[in-house]
């Protein structure tokens, strides 16, 4: 079930587009402005609105750690802002000072892409705000632009409706005309599955059109094979253009907006439609999903932006299991443990978890130690697999309210182990370990880091567990 728990109504023409950070969402608008709110009661911070686009705001979007909001304009740039302050940071013009439709951060925030109107395409380099690279799409205009999530590659999508994939060197290794009128919007899914025939991982991609489809598509990207897109399937159930489309954080759904003023949500699975929202006036233009709530966020041409509760009965937000909506994690039974491992494409572990009672409070108690040490799971690649996926259950436990200085920059999630850095800020210890193990630079500023030395932050470390206890009460 899907619950329209607010309404933001603030602007006053068009909502074009609506980003969400873990702890914030960004709106823009025809009004040229951009907006963000606080998730924690939808209030808007006080720098907002930002002002300093001389047109509409056609995208926006947040940097993988939230700091900084990037937004693009028919004036023909896109902007870097401050999430804090609401400062603007830089003013990167495109080539040609054709306006600019789309904007994105590759993953690990060094490279931000924007797509205009005369089909270029261009990778700016964060940390010098100097261009890295560009490049052009044959006939129309760039409508839709999405990162593979390791970064290695990105899509784009056209008015002429092909889409195009291109690595990180702005060279072009595929295109595909995907949708007869025109690609109106991409998205990349977060979370690969598998090819049981050949044990590949794929991505999953999904694009919509002026076609009033949705359609499904996988690529694999491996050095010995090249690139492969396949085709899997059509999404029906609109009767207009589709707009937007945007996949949950897990995978596991995908909702659109279209012409026709409904919102869809599927389950990506299956194609089925799991809700069908209709309050909307006029055309919607824009969706997201919120990366660790079960929070939906859909704007339209009626100037309104819609906020949506998720029924956690659905797949949302790493609920993978039927009984998770109905049980807490902690009162899972060992059955309940071994339903979820199987979920997770981690049935070998079943009969070990068995073997040591692993029941919901233990599974949530695990840590690297206790997989090494008590049950002997050796492979660093699996440990960090159940890690993650046990790290997801717990981020469905916590309010949308978490403060944003218990929230590792890297990841964006809860902190277990708090440590400092040379530059000042708080990480996850194994996030930044692997941080610096690849750069010497900062994650939050991009400067070079003057030692490598990382100090444990107790005090934060203690802060976040009596918040933690707060919540479990």
């Amino acid at each position: 079930m899907a619950t329209l728990i607010h309404t933001l109504a603030d602007h006053s023409d068009d909502v074009n587009y609506c980003a969400f950070s873990s702890s914030c969402l960004a709106t823009c608008s025809l009004d040229k402005t951009i907006r963000v709110y606080s998730l924690s009661n939808f209030s808007e911070l006080p720098y907002s609105p930002l002002e300093g686009h001389a047109y509409a705001v056609h995208c926006c979007c947040f940097s993988p750690s939230g700091r900084v909001l990037a937004s693009c304009s028919t004036d023909g740039t896109a902007a870097l802002w401050d999430s804090r302050d609401g400062r603007r940071l830089a003013v990167l013009p495109q080539p040609g000072a054709s306006p600019v439709r789309v904007c994105r951060f590759s993953p690990d925030a060094s490279y931000l892409l924007a797509g205009a109107a005369d089909g270029s395409v261009v990778l700016w380099n964060v940390q010098s705000l100097k261009l890295y690279r560009s490049g052009k799409v044959k006939g129309g205009s760039l409508m839709a632009c999405a990162f593979s999530p390791n970064g290695n590659f990105f899509v784009t999508g056209s008015s002429s409706g092909d889409l195009t994939i291109w690595d990180d060197n702005m060279r072009c290794l595929y295109n595909e005309k995907a949708h007869d009128l025109g690609v109106t919007c991409c998205d990349i899914s977060s979370h690969p599955v598998s090819d049981s025939e050949n044990g590949f991982k794929y991505f999953q991609m999904a694009s919509c059109g002026q076609d009033n489809q949705i359609k499904l598509w996988l690529i694999l990207f491996a050095d010995f094979l090249g690139l492969q897109l396949k085709y899997k399937c059509t999404l029906h159930g609109h009767s207009a253009p589709v707009l937007a489309c945007a996949f949950s954080c897990d995978g596991q759904m995908i909702v659109s907006g279209s012409v026709d003023k409904c919102v869809i949500i599927y389950e990506t699975s299956t194609g089925n439609t799991l809700h069908t929202l209709s309050q909307h006036t006029r055309y919607v233009t824009t969706c997201a999903f919120a990366p660790h709530s079960p929070l939906l966020a859909t704007g339209s041409m009626d100037k309104t932006v819609h906020i949506w509760q998720l029924d956690l009965k659905q797949p949302c937000a790493g609920d993978t299991v039927e009984n998770e909506s109905k049980v807490a994690v902690e009162d899972w039974s060992e059955d309940d443990v071994s339903a979820w491992l199987c979920a997770q494409d981690l049935a070998d572990f079943v009969g070990l978890f068995k073997m040591n009672n692993i029941d919901g409070k233990e599974l949530l108690n695990l840590t690297k130690e206790s997989l090494v040490n008590e049950l002997k799971i050796e492979s660093l690649g699996l440990r960090s697999k159940v890690l993650q996926k046990i790290e997801e259950l717990r981020m469905t436990r916590i309010s949308v309210s978490v403060p944003d200085e218990f929230l590792c920059p890297i990841t964006r999630e809860l902190m277990n182990d708090p440590v400092i850095a040379t530059d000042g800020y708080s990480y996850e210890r194994e996030a930044m370990e692997n941080w610096i193990s690849n750069r010497r630079s900062s994650p939050m500023t991009n400067l070079p880091l003057h030692s490598l030395m990382l100090t444990p932050n107790r005090t934060l470390k203690m802060a976040i567990s009596r918040w933690v206890e707060t919540q479990q009460k």
